[in-house]
């Protein structure tokens, strides 16, 4: 079984619900502290030995090349002044790992997204990060369901339980137990589910393992909501045949941090809770936080 090397981050949304911002900024270079959030999902899969990185970008995503391109201007510029820090951070993202590109000309789903990565990818298994999820570097999970795809084959995605008012926003997954307590068999897999039809309150986050069979499937999978190529109608269907070669889908239970950057509210949580755990930031930021909760004086700007 060929091991897994390389990931695949899909970066051509359009950023809509961080509008104005991302009318001209890609929503991926948006930072958490001093880093966009993209720089972290690299790092995770970089983290899990990692090295080939594929990224689906789209129109107007420049700013996420150049971010893990070189920047000779800038980085003489700091070598001239002698700031070491600033130029060690500004190499850190070129030297991360060995980053390619393909364009999804137009943004059709997370199927689709993935679909663009088959030339790169050929017939070695994969991993897919979603920018939008973030995980806090203590509880990376991708070395597990790695480890379980080397163990059982097939696709592994990461399942975490959500309140019940929230699952109709996920795809949500019907399983079965394993003698690992960390680790389900899934018998299906719906997509946004209408309210009260879920089959559990497992919902699919954005990390997963698949077997390059997804892509046999995905050619033959239809747009679904929006007119989109949904990976969890792939995914389904690998959950209930055994006719392709690869099929079989197993989750990977997931509750440590994780932060949501997809819409406004998630992503101010995540910049605090990032910005408050850091060593040099965070005694005073949470010195400073504390204070301005405990005083209740919020003004109120204009939106």
């Amino acid at each position: 079984m060929s091991a897994v090397t390389k990931a695949v981050i899909p970066v051509a949304g359009l950023g809509t619900r961080f509008l104005p911002v991302t009318k001209a900024t890609p929503k991926e270079m948006l930072p958490i502290v001093d880093k966009p959030a993209i720089q972290y999902v690299v790092e995770e899969a970089v983290a899990a030995g990692l090295n080939d990185v594929l990224l689906v970008t789209g129109r107007a995503k420049r700013a996420v090349e150049d971010h893990f391109d070189e920047n000779s201007e800038l980085e003489n510029a700091l070598a001239q002044k002698g700031n070491q820090q600033m130029l060690d951070a500004v190499r850190g993202p070129v030297e991360l790992a060995n980053i390619h590109y393909v364009r999804q000309g137009v943004p059709r789903g997370l199927g689709h997204a993935v679909a663009c990565a088959k030339q790169h990818v050929g017939d070695e298994p994969f991993a897919v990060l979603l920018g939008d999820d973030l995980i806090d570097d203590r509880d990376y999970v991708l070395p597990k369901m790695i480890s379980v795809r080397e163990k059982h084959g097939g696709s592994v995605v990461l399942l975490m339980p959500v309140p019940e008012s929230e699952v109709h926003l996920y795809g949500c997954a019907a399983v079965r137990p394993t003698d690992d307590p960390q680790v389900v068999e899934i018998d299906d897999l719906i997509e946004k589910p209408a309210k009260g039809t879920a089959p559990s309150n497992l919902a699919v986050i954005g990390r997963y393992v698949l077997d390059p069979s997804v892509f046999q499937v995905l050619d033959a999978t239809a747009p679904g909501q929006g007119g989109e190529v949904q990976l969890t109608d792939a995914l389904r269907v690998l959950t209930k045949t055994d006719a392709i070669k690869g099929g079989g889908v197993r989750g990977v239970l997931f509750d440590g941090r994780r932060y949501d950057t997809g819409d406004k509210l998630s992503y101010l949580k995540a910049v605090v809770r990032l910005a408050a755990g850091r060593s040099d930031l965070g005694p005073e930021f949470r010195e400073w936080l504390k204070s301005f909760t405990d005083s209740q004086e919020f003004s109120s700007p204009k939106n």
